[in-house]
């Protein structure tokens, strides 16, 4: 009887539990799936041959340094240092093949033995200096993006041709990135599986003093593991140079993070000993498809981030549930041929039903059409005053206009920026509107839209090497030359300055630093003391002037190369601005202006922000229209002070 009871039992459950285990087994799989068909039903330009590409094209990146990262994870470890050391990988193979003279091929192995060594001071620190993998990978993420920076001077660095290519199709349609990303993730699956350091990884991650009591080498395991991810992400920052068509020193800055998500969502567990290839891989998919499909819906940049993070905590919380269900994600390698028989046979099924539901829910979209003109608008970021003012007279006239306009914010990554605008040119889009993060790095993607015969207006920062309808912008270098003017006018050509410098590696620092070292040359009486980074903002503008202060006490004069950074140096001197020191800065954005009335900053370079917006619209619906497009419209810069704030509209 009992045992009657129990078949019966297992036979009423056995459907509902054989489906919540497969659920709970295959969460990732299943997230993909479901985010997949949720697109395909809520926009018509998800499912298309070209956006699929771009999505692979857009996970390649973060895959590969996501591969590297499994090995630590699986093994206990953590590797915060991935995206410093693959901007550092990248920037050692162009400064050698350029700077150095030094043969592409040899570069390329450089730059490879650069990401090893990397991560072989990350095994030795943890191994041998028994620093724990958090601090050890943490102060390699700043070492290594301190160095990208040294080796570059801070600016972005042209790759040759013969490198560039693997950013390129072969046969008119593979990405190569997405090639190099299958072949990583394969070598990844066979080290995982197939050799001894794969099973010593999940040995190590199951229980290390237990591995150690084995006979097994815990701490060479270890440098074998950390040099295998500082590897894998030398690989990712020489495809994503070859992406951008140069090193950017400030390149994959945040990327570790991605990469440890990837990893999670995909089924990895942080405290060790379990994680796959085919896991980690859909994880870096589905973020992909996220960012993807989010931006062809429209959603807000700063919603963007608030769904990418529900997301990565709900890949925890089911990775919690499963765990407590008992399901098990098998190390790589140790299944029977069964079990891999049965995976396969569940990734062929998944296939199958998403074919099928997405092909039912594509006749959602059968026949529909819209007359309103659409357009995209890709912002270098969004975190300052500044190109907020800019989206916001962009949006004014697309309302006015009956313009459906798209905003994007690229938080100051070439390579986010890169991909938007792929997802703007395989959308249905009438042209496209970017500020560029880097006037080199926006170059391949302005081609492929130029190509899809897509017209691109620039605004404030032109496209370097590739063709754009328009150019709406200030220029940067004339602003610079007039802040100079500004400043040793007020000062009566002699006095101490400090000069605030924006972000490294961006063309607005570089082109508004040209402009201030020209316009100081008429004026031989003025003395720079002291030049430093405050990177746009105005909290270390703030601690930069302060520290600034105890070297130089007696400062007259202050130049900041933006308002948010001269608010900061405001704020740093108290009682002296406007007074005993003088303040200028540029952008004229709101705050800078109301401190300009107040008297606190003596004057700002206006660039007129909302008149950019607007201008870049206009000039946008004309090539739409096929109208006659200016290639360069010069909105001025004015000198705003305390005699004309009150006129000034922006």
């Amino acid at each position: 009887m009992a045992t009657d009871t129990l078949k019966s039992t297992t036979g009423a459950g056995g459907a509902s539990g054989g489906l919540r285990r497969l659920l709970l087994d295959n969460g990732a799989l299943t997230a993909l799936i479901v985010l997949v068909i949720a697109l395909s039903a809520l926009s018509g330009d998800f499912l298309t041959t070209d956006n699929l590409l771009n999505i692979g094209v857009q996970a390649a990146v973060t895959a590969i340094l996501a591969f590297g990262v499994t090995f630590v994870i699986v093994s206990a470890g953590i590797d915060l240092s991935v995206g410093s050391v693959a901007a550092l990988s990248a920037t050692v193979l162009a400064w050698s093949a350029t700077s150095a003279g030094i043969p592409v091929a040899l570069a390329v192995v450089l730059a490879v033995a650069t990401g090893i060594a990397c991560g072989l001071v990350n095994g030795i620190l943890i191994s041998y200096g028994k620093l724990p993998p958090f601090i050890a990978t943490l102060a390699m993420l700043s070492v290594g993006r301190g160095l990208s920076l040294v080796i570059s001077q801070g600016s972005p660095i042209a790759l040759p041709d013969s490198v560039s290519h693997l950013g390129d199709t072969l046969g008119g349609w593979l990405p190569v990135p997405v090639l190099v990303m299958l072949v990583m993730g394969l070598i990844t699956a066979f080290v995982l599986g197939r050799t001894y350091i794969g099973r010593s990884m999940y040995a190590i991650g199951g229980n290390e003093e237990a591995a150690r009591l084995s006979g097994l080498k815990v701490k060479k395991q270890k440098l074998a593991i950390y040099a295998l991810s500082g590897l894998f992400a030398a690989a990712a920052g020489i495809v994503l140079a070859a992406r951008l068509s140069s090193a950017q020193p400030q390149a994959a800055n945040g990327y570790e993070l991605d990469a440890i998500a990837a990893v999670v969502i995909g089924g990895a567990s942080l405290a060790g000993g379990t994680g796959k290839a085919s896991g980690t891989l859909i994880g870096a998919l589905i973020l992909a498809v996220l960012r993807n499909g989010l931006n062809l819906l429209s959603v807000s940049a700063f919603w963007q981030q608030v769904v990418i993070g529900v997301v990565i905590a709900l890949a925890v919380l089911l990775d919690t549930v499963r765990r407590k269900a008992g399901a098990t994600a098998p190390a790589a390698g140790t299944g029977s041929g069964g079990g891999k028989g049965k995976q396969a046979a569940t990734y062929g099924l998944a296939a199958a039903v998403t074919v099928a539901v997405v092909a039912a829910t594509s006749l959602l979209h059968t026949g529909s059409g819209s007359t309103t003109p659409k357009m995209g608008l890709s912002l270098s970021t969004l975190n300052n005053p500044f190109f907020v003012q800019i989206r916001s007279g962009a949006q004014a006239e697309a309302k006015k206009l009956g313009i459906d306009l798209t905003v994007t914010d690229a938080q100051n990554d070439a390579s986010q920026q890169a991909n938007q605008l792929q997802n703007f040119t395989s959308s249905d889009l009438g042209a496209i509107i970017v500020n560029p993060v880097d006037s080199d790095a926006a170059s391949n993607s302005v081609k492929a839209a130029d190509k899809a015969s897509i017209p691109v207006i620039a605004v404030d920062r032109g496209v370097n090497n590739a063709k754009t309808d328009a150019l709406v912008a200030s220029d940067n270098v004339a602003g610079g030359e007039l802040a100079a003017k500004t400043i040793g006018e007020k000062l009566g050509g002699k006095g101490k300055i400090v000069i605030l410098q924006g972000q490294a590696g961006t063309s607005a620092a570089r082109e508004r630093a040209t402009g201030f070292a020209q316009g100081l040359k008429a004026y031989p009486g003025i003395k720079v003391v002291a030049q430093q980074p405050a990177d746009f903002d105005r909290t270390k503008g703030l601690d930069v002037m302060s520290n600034l202060l105890q070297a130089h006490p007696d400062v007259q004069g202050v130049i900041a190369a933006n308002d948010e950074m001269a608010l900061g140096a405001v704020k740093a001197l108290g009682s002296k601005a406007g007074k005993s020191v003088q303040v200028v800065g540029f952008d004229g954005t709101p705050d800078g202006l109301t401190a300009v009335k107040n008297g606190t900053l003596y004057a700002s370079v206006a660039q007129q922000p909302s008149q950019l917006g607007r201008i870049a619209v206009d000039n946008a619906l004309k090539a739409v229209q096929g109208k006659k497009v200016e290639s360069t419209v010069k909105v001025p810069v004015k000198v705003v002070t305390k005699e004309n704030v009150a006129g000034f509209s922006g």
